[in-house]
């Protein structure tokens, strides 16, 4: 229903569309023009900085597509209006991922998809079937994760309620961080991502195996093709926090 609504008017959407993939573009053109004054950013190129950019915004841009409006529960479970989606006969986390859904955010995935391009194509790699291989199910299990982080951040927010921000730090957020290599931040925040909130095999790991760079934290070869059991186990306890979360509802009593 939302797309067909979005797609009746056709000149708006396409300039959202444009304006979407302009807008998030910027955040590239701030890395580009970093490296107008520098050559290299803690060891990487601009075309390596560029490919953990497009697998991290590529991966995010599926996940808020398809999750995005995850962020507008905390307003149902206030207000009480998440009662008329537990009476239908459709799963309430289909539900709340439908509730207007937003169709200009493909911008964000096509803007994600141009710079992965221009990187793959720039970079200087030996590209082995192995590698060609891991490109596809880094940017699935990328995904992955980044909806299993949406829906984990929806579960929290039948406890905290309208806390939307909160939400918004570990998902775009986390995506912003992804962008830079891992060597410029704190070695607390990467084992944190990596242990905790296992952010890092979204691109660093498997990045790491692609370009021929030291693995974050000298973490074990076979690391970068353990993105598809790390998103496994993400969507599953994310699903459990939203069993949890859903169960534990009570209405606003009004």
């Amino acid at each position: 229903m939302w797309i067909r609504s979005t797609v009746v008017y056709r000149t708006s959407f396409v300039l959202t569309t444009v304006g979407g993939v302009v807008v998030t573009g910027l955040d590239f053109v701030g890395i580009a023009l970093m490296f107008s004054h520098v050559d290299v950013l803690a060891g990487h190129t601009l075309a390596e900085v560029a490919f953990l950019y497009g697998l991290s915004m590529v991966s995010f841009g599926i996940a808020d597509l398809a999750l995005g409006s995850m962020d507008r529960l905390g307003r149902r479970v206030r207000d009480g209006t998440l009662d008329t989606l537990l009476v239908r006969p459709v799963p309430v986390l289909a539900q709340v991922a439908a509730d207007r859904f937003a169709l200009r955010r493909v911008g964000r995935l096509l803007q994600g998809l141009c710079v992965l391009g221009w990187a793959v194509a720039s970079l200087d790699v030996v590209w082995t079937v192995p590698k060609l291989l891991l490109m596809p199910v880094t940017v699935v299990s990328g995904a992955a994760i980044f909806c299993a982080v949406f829906v984990a951040g929806a579960a929290f927010q039948f406890v905290a309620q309208d806390a939307s921000e909160v939400q918004n730090a570990f998902t775009y957020g986390g995506q912003t961080m992804l962008q830079y290599p891992p060597v410029v931040f704190a070695q607390e925040l990467v084992r944190g991502v990596t242990f905790v909130l296992p952010l890092a095999f979204v691109n660093w790991v498997p990045a790491s195996y692609v370009l021929g760079r030291p693995y974050p934290l000298d973490l074990p070869q076979w690391a970068a093709f353990a993105a598809p059991p790390v998103a496994v186990v993400c969507c599953a306890l994310a699903g459990l926090a939203w069993r949890t979360g859903l169960r534990s509802y009570r209405s606003t009593g009004s």
